[in-house]
């Protein structure tokens, strides 16, 4: 059975940590997305400092975000025989094929950050924010800032086919329900970057004459709202105040936009989803008792309001 060594350090699994890794000798593969943004970043340092105070063998694969690395990826661990696998889904569709060579081989899969459309039993669990309601809590938040004013929205979606481009459009666009005054006008993809961010922009605000019809930008994530900000700067506007602007992830960046009021909110999205990840795994091998099929983190928003530069230092400290 290929769970009978990890099975065997079990109760040393159960403990708080995974104990020393000479102790441990628990091997999990680990199929990152890319580091497209500073959050992705801070995931990926966060999930190898949890990995080495667990003693966990981290094997790590940066699939540059594209999918047929990720499959690669996994395939690879599976030859390799590891006691468990992490991974970061580009992209929602085409898993249940390597889903379920990881299940034949025995292999818990847990999901990190992002959801699948396969069946729930191809995995253990999935740590995961609520995305929907990550979007649902920034455009709340706009639909109350503007009180009832006309705003035309332009959104920056994230990485197509994606879960959290597809949830925290919903989730947005849930909340501006019944708001007639508040209308998206245009949406594209800005890839999660800097860069895609900034161009998208660029071509929103030549399409919107030169940003005057803009009221609002809303960003699926804070890398592409800080290439935004860049291209609302360079066509002599001002962001946070001639276009306001709301996203999601809560990384260091957007609060010193913020402090400089050139952003306005952000949901926050921790990068530690190894932490509750590999708690779940360490029950899962010791009693063999699967854990729910979400594990939900904390999200939080964030506004001007909240000391910018001291949660900017605070953000500092996690691996951004």
């Amino acid at each position: 059975m290929k769970f009978a060594k990890a099975l065997a350090s079990a109760t040393i699994l159960a403990a708080c940590t995974f104990g020393s890794a000479s102790a441990a000798e628990l091997v999990v593969g680990f199929s990152q997305i890319g580091s497209e943004s500073g959050w992705r970043a801070a995931e990926t340092t966060l999930t190898k400092q949890q990995a080495e105070q667990r003693g966990i063998d981290l094997k790590f694969a940066d699939a540059q975000q594209k999918q047929e690395n990720q499959i690669k990826a996994i395939r690879s661990f599976i030859a390799q025989g590891v006691n468990a696998i992490l991974v970061a889904p580009v992209v929602a569709t085409g898993w249940d094929e390597v889903l379920q060579e990881a299940k034949d081989a025995e292999i818990p899969v847990i999901l990190l950050d992002r959801t699948v459309d396969a069946s729930d039993d191809l995995y253990l669990t999935a740590v995961t924010s609520d995305l929907v309601h990550e979007g649902n809590v920034a455009g709340k938040w706009l639909a109350d800032t503007v009180a009832g004013k006309p705003c035309n929205v332009v959104e920056l979606q994230g990485t197509t086919g994606s879960s959290p481009a597809i949830d925290r459009k919903k989730g947005f666009e849930q909340a501006l329900s019944g708001h007639d005054n508040l209308k998206i006008i245009r949406s594209q993809t800005g890839d999660f970057t800097r860069t895609k961010g900034k161009e998208v922009m660029e071509s929103f605000l030549k399409a919107e004459g030169g940003g005057k019809n803009i009221c609002a930008l809303y960003a699926h994530n804070d890398d592409m709202a800080v290439g935004a900000i860049q291209a609302i700067k360079e066509a002599g506007l001002k962001p946070g105040t001639d276009i306001l602007v709301v996203s999601i992830d809560a990384v260091p960046d957007i609060f010193q936009a913020m402090a400089a009021g050139e952003a306005n909110a952000t949901v926050e999205l921790t990068p530690n989803m190894a932490g509750p990840a590999f708690d779940a795994l360490a029950a899962y091998l010791k009693d063999k008792k699967a854990p729910a099929k979400w594990i939900q983190t904390e999200s939080k928003l964030y506004t001007q309001a909240d000391d910018p530069m001291k949660v900017y230092e605070e953000k500092k400290g996690l691996g951004y």
